[in-house]
C-alpha cells in the first residue's frame, strides 16, 4: 500500500523568509517557486513550503502510492478519519490525508513523475 517516503510539505506562513532560509541551509535554490507553494529536491524527494498549510497541524509527510482514491479508501476503512479528500495539484499529481492513530496527519501521495535515485 506505501511504497516508501516521498514528500514533506512545511507550513510557511511568510513564505519568502521560509524560502531563503531553506535555500541556506540546503545550499540549493527551489525548483518550483510560486506564491502558492515552492519546491525543493533533495536527493529524489520534495521538501515542499505551504503558504496555505495550517501551522497547528504542522508539517506533513507524504507516503507514495499507485493510486490515491484506492489507498485512502483503504486508510479509512481501516478506521483513520479524513483529514483531506484527495486532490489534484496538477501535473498529475494527487493528494489526500488521514490522522492515524496518534493523531497526527498521514499524507499520501500519487506522483507519477517521481523516480527514486
Amino acid at each position: 500500500m506505501l511504497q516508501g517516503l516521498r514528500t514533506i510539505v512545511y507550513p510557511a506562513p511568510d513564505l519568502e523568509r521560509a524560502k531563503t532560509w531553506f535555500s541556506a541551509i540546503l545550499g540549493v535554490e527551489p525548483y518550483f517557486d510560486q506564491p502558492f507553494y515552492v519546491g525543493f529536491n533533495i536527493g529524489g524527494y520534495e521538501l515542499g513550503l505551504d503558504p496555505d498549510a495550517s501551522t497547528e497541524d504542522g508539517p506533513v509527510t507524504y507516503w507514495g502510492v499507485d493510486d490515491a482514491d484506492v489507498v485512502l479508501a483503504e486508510l479509512l476503512n481501516s478506521g483513520a478519519p479524513a483529514h483531506t479528500a484527495v486532490r489534484d495539484v496538477g501535473e498529475g499529481i494527487r493528494l489526500a490525508s488521514v490522522r492515524e492513530p496518534g493523531g497526527a496527519i498521514l499524507g499520501i501521495i500519487e506522483n507519477p513523475h517521481f523516480q527514486a535515485v
